[in-house]
């Protein structure tokens, strides 16, 4: 990777904290982003969304923006659009692809559109979340199955469904956060990461992550405040199953018309290694558990450079590419 000139990124705001139900996280990814920046020379500074209003990023005379934000607000486009209209060019996606990105349901249209795999699903609006309605789902796509808010994430109001009995107590989580409720078949198997650098054509994934966690409790405390998962990175997978996830992730990265930087999350089926995507993340998490990193040092690319690298790289939608 080529060397980057400091000074030539001028100042710049670490967005973080925010309003959604990921504001922990994200004041966790954006300190240790802040640190990274700042020991490598750039004028970089904290700014808070939920404290500041965004055009005092205009008056404080901040250059570009590193997206640390997690979740609503942040990663669904409405961050990304107020960039757009001050004019200061920010890290990952653009304001169709992150609002894309963020919404589960509108990801995997596209990408069954394309034919790209992602598991059989259900989708309960808020006027469809009767008894009858929440009961009917099992017989769809069978037992066990996820149950999930389709705008959140950091795997905030999901459960597994193992039978009828446990529908309505899962709708009712997940409706906790959302207008509407993803039900996705269960797919039994090794959960994997895969993180993209890039854009378009010279869009390139970082190595998998396989993912072990405990009796497959992947959930937001073993996320992000426990050492209890092991991430794999080698992934110790096959050479040719890395490859072909990687080649997937890839054009469903490119399909969504990401930028930047992203993290496709995929099952790998059991009992025939097939892939499958489950999402796609447009500001991946920067804390001391998260992915992305652990994958970046695997191929050679230090936290500090991978943190430089994606600020070097900070556009608008609206710049010639």
């Amino acid at each position: 990777m080529s060397s980057v000139d400091v000074k030539a990124l001028g100042k710049v705001a670490v967005l973080m904290g925010g309003t959604s139900a990921e504001r922990d996280v994200s004041l966790m990814s954006g300190e240790g982003v802040l640190q990274a920046l700042q020991s490598q020379g750039v004028n970089a500074h904290a700014f808070d969304p939920a404290k500041q209003d965004l055009v005092e990023l205009k008056k404080q005379g901040f250059d570009r923006c590193f997206i640390a934000l997690h979740g609503r607000h942040g990663e669904d486009g409405t961050v990304q659009g107020a960039l757009e209209l001050l004019g200061i060019p920010y890290t990952g996606s653009g304001v169709m692809a992150s609002s894309i990105a963020m919404d589960k349901v509108m990801t995997k249209r596209i990408w069954l559109a394309e034919g790209l795999p992602t598991p059989r699903y259900v989708v309960l609006p808020s006027n469809r979340q009767s008894r009858e309605d929440v009961r009917a789902v099992p017989d769809e796509i069978g037992l066990p199955l996820i149950v999930k808010p389709p705008h959140e994430g950091s795997s905030i109001g999901v459960s597994k469904v193992s039978g009828y009995s446990d529908m309505a107590d899962a709708v009712a989580l997940a409706a906790k956060y959302d207008h509407e409720v993803l039900c996705e078949e269960f797919i039994d198997g090794e959960e994997v990461t895969c993180p993209v650098l890039g854009q378009g054509a010279n869009a390139v994934a970082l190595p998998v992550v396989r993912i072990a966690a405990p009796e497959g409790a992947y959930d937001y405390q073993n996320k992000y405040f426990t050492d209890v998962v092991k991430y794999h990175v080698p992934s110790g997978l096959p050479e040719a199953e890395e490859r072909e996830i990687q080649r997937i992730v890839v054009e469903a990265y490119r399909t969504l018309n990401c930028r930047g930087w992203g993290r496709a999350d995929l099952m790998i089926r059991k009992r025939d290694r097939k892939p499958f995507l489950l999402e796609m993340n447009t500001s991946p998490g920067m804390t001391s558990h998260s992915l992305v990193p652990k994958s970046a040092a695997a191929s050679g690319m230090p936290y500090e450079q991978l943190c430089l690298h994606l600020i070097s790289n900070a556009s608008l939608d609206s710049s010639k590419t």
